[in-house]
């Protein structure tokens, strides 16, 4: 396994990092643990999760895991409190058990979200503890400063963001320089062949300034790894099928098209489509890992060789030919509400 510094930090990450969005959700507990434990066994030592996945639950199993395994100080536990959609625990669908101060990152939301998530994970600290969108109302005076003082108490070891816009970063980054405050040694941006968006600006900053990129949904929810043929009618069991909404919306016919000619390069070079999705993003520029998200032992079978393989120049230039650089034909940002630009249908950039 090939390991990577983390942004600024002394920190090494594995090439591969695991996501456990499917924990719970649909992923069975039993399989969720097979899968944890093959990744750390495999020399992944980044575990990616949230605390509003699965309702919180998916914290949980990782909690139960780890302590089950005994390798949690070889683990690096990554995890992200929402920007307030809801508490882990209470149900999408009953708006009235919604508390005025459940939303934002303000500082009563960002220590008791701590608290919480530290008790799912049954651990004392969090390696890694990130902002799951911005809050653009709250200033960052009182993110930062909240977050300075959960690192400085032991409970947090290392600060990032997740889907911020590149002002906002600069703008975090600027706020820790001049206050003295804990500064974000990572971004967790969505990235893939479909969305290139991010080559613009976020990874120029992110190079310049040193701070780590851990990209979500490298294989493009698998319309990457040939996964949907159709725009309107989904696989069962897809995540478009399975969540709907702005999942089912980041399936579109252009996507579709670049997959189908993704998958013939894939083939030619004796790879399956989700190993060469995940390769690609491995070995782009200025990114630190690809989170990996497998929903079942034998997905994490196949991706693991990814991390002893290179994606060479002339792979690079016929992904390059389907998707230009910092182009779109899918809109991955499209629960970042910052992101204004749309991706018009049957379009190619």
């Amino acid at each position: 396994m090939e390991y990577r510094i983390l942004g600024r930090t002394g920190v090494k990450v594995s090439s591969l990092c695991l996501g456990t969005d499917n924990f719970a959700d649909p992923t069975p507990e039993k399989e969720s643990r097979r899968i944890l434990d093959m990744a750390l066994d495999a020399g992944i030592n980044l575990v990616d999760t949230g605390d509003i996945y699965a309702d919180g639950e998916g914290e949980k199993i990782i909690g139960r895991a780890m302590k089950a395994n005994g390798k949690r100080h070889q683990t690096l536990l990554a995890t992200k409190v929402d920007h307030g959609r809801r508490r882990p625990g209470y149900s999408l669908d009953d708006p009235s058990l919604y508390g005025v101060n459940d939303f934002g990152h303000s500082r009563l939301h960002l220590i008791r979200a701590c608290e919480n998530s530290l008790k799912r994970l049954q651990t004392d600290y969090i390696d890694l503890y990130q902002l799951h969108r911005p809050s653009p109302d709250i200033p960052w005076e009182e993110q930062l400063g909240t977050l300075t003082d959960l690192v400085q108490q032991g409970k947090v070891r290392y600060i990032g963001c997740s889907t911020h816009p590149a002002w906002s970063v600069m703008e975090a980054i600027m706020t820790s320089e001049l206050k003295g405050y804990a500064r974000f040694v990572c971004e967790q941006p969505p990235y893939n062949l479909l969305d290139r968006r991010i080559e613009n600006e976020l990874v120029p900053l992110c190079q310049k300034h040193g701070v780590g990129l851990i990209a979500w949904a490298p294989m493009a929810m698998g319309v990457l790894a040939g996964r949907y043929t159709s725009a309107t009618d989904y696989p069962e069991n897809s995540r478009a099928a399975l969540r709907g909404g702005f999942y089912a919306d980041r399936v579109t016919q252009r996507g579709i098209e670049v997959g189908i000619e993704f998958t013939k390069i894939a083939e030619g070079l004796g790879l399956t489509p989700a190993q060469l999705a995940i390769l690609w993003v491995k070995d782009q520029p200025g990114i630190t890992a690809p989170l990996i998200g497998p929903r079942k032992v034998e997905q994490l079978i196949d991706l693991i060789p990814i991390k002893d393989m290179k994606l060479d120049d002339e792979t690079r230039a016929a992904c390059d030919a389907l998707v230009p650089e910092g182009s779109v034909v899918a809109d991955f940002h499209n629960t970042a509400n910052w992101m204004k630009m749309q991706v018009a249908e049957g379009a190619m950039s």
